[in-house]
């Protein structure tokens, strides 16, 4: 098993990537995100068409990218790089929902969300990144844990189809242990995450929120991270594919935080794709499965998902949705 494991990681590319491509990378990623945050520095409300615009650039930005890798890598690292970045785009959109929750259970204005959500953001890409360099040395040591990742991803993937019904909870439960741990004031100092009352420095309501956006993020990337082991073992090609994804997730949040009834079988659809992913990786010391070939899959199941969704939708009638992600109180 040990042999076909070593050789199932042969069928990923390997790039002898140079510094300063790294340094490129970071640097386009602060470049965006120096913009996102001049974009809204005036702590505007986001409209949905604002949104569906900044969503529709964020994707043309992870694309863009992905021809960069097909001319400097090869059509190869160019498959990986996007089964990746779909498959993280694809259960990011659990994120979006859970968020819209956490909003509404700090009763976070809507003109202060997206700088909750822009150092959120931030926070996800440093721990994406130490989670990908963590699991790519686990991958490379124990060559093995790719069967524990696929058993773990399949196990994943029938829960979430199941539905996760307690995420509100969740969220409350989290809203709990930030108020255990430091005062958080009831009252809003402008969009500062600390203010002083009585003359000691407390939490605002937003960096609660961000804390337990943070703490969020973590558990999803306990299921992320493991799925796009599957399609690729080159950090950089895992990287920027998360990257890439993870910073569009502001802007898709304001588009679609109110659309969760709509969307009814996309929680079918991800639980479909890590059960995918996980058997892929399972099978991976014995069988492997084109690169292309899982991309054509996981691309398949999401637009199914959307389309019977959209279905149940018009059968059912129209459903009421808000005009604007959650406000709050």
């Amino acid at each position: 098993m040990l042999l076909a494991a070593e050789t199932a990681r042969d069928n990923f590319v390997d790039l002898d990537v140079p510094v300063w491509a790294w340094f490129a990378l970071l640097a386009t990623i602060v470049a965006l995100l120096v913009i996102d945050l001049a974009r809204h520095r005036d702590n505007h409300e986001s409209t949905t068409r604002e949104a569906l615009i900044e969503s529709t650039g964020w994707v043309l930005c992870g694309l863009s990218f992905g021809v960069v890798i097909l001319f400097a890598a090869g059509g190869d690292a160019f498959g990986e790089y996007l089964s990746g970045y779909l498959i993280e785009k694809s259960l990011s959109v659990d994120n979006v929902f859970v968020w819209s929750l956490i909003f509404s259970t700090f009763a976070i204005p809507l003109r202060y969300q997206h700088r909750v959500l822009f150092w959120g953001v931030v926070g996800a890409l440093v721990l994406r990144a130490a989670f990908i360099v963590l699991g790519s040395a686990l991958v490379s040591r124990f060559v093995w844990s790719l069967v524990v990742f696929g058993v773990f991803l399949v196990l994943t993937g029938l829960k979430v189809i199941r539905h996760r019904d307690d995420e509100g909870s969740s969220a409350t439960r989290g809203v709990n242990l930030v108020r255990r741990v430091m005062p958080v004031s009831d009252e809003y100092d402008g969009h500062r995450f600390l203010t002083r009352i009585d003359g000691r420095r407390a939490a605002t309501p937003l960096l609660a929120a961000l804390v337990v956006v943070e703490i969020t993020d973590v558990i999803f990337a306990v299921d992320s991270v493991p799925a796009i082991l599957a399609v690729s073992d080159e950090p950089y090609l895992l990287f920027a594919s998360n990257a890439f994804a993870i910073l569009g997730l502001r802007a898709m949040y304001f588009l679609l935080a109110n659309a969760r009834q709509r969307f009814h079988y996309l929680s079918h659809g991800l639980g479909a794709i890590l059960i995918f992913v996980g058997s892929k990786m399972i099978l991976a010391p014995w069988y492997h499965v084109d690169t292309y070939v899982s991309l054509g899959v996981i691309l398949l199941m999401l637009v199914a998902a959307i389309v019977f969704s959209e279905r149940r939708t018009r059968r059912l009638g129209p459903v009421e949705l808000d005009p604007e992600p959650t406000h709050g109180s």
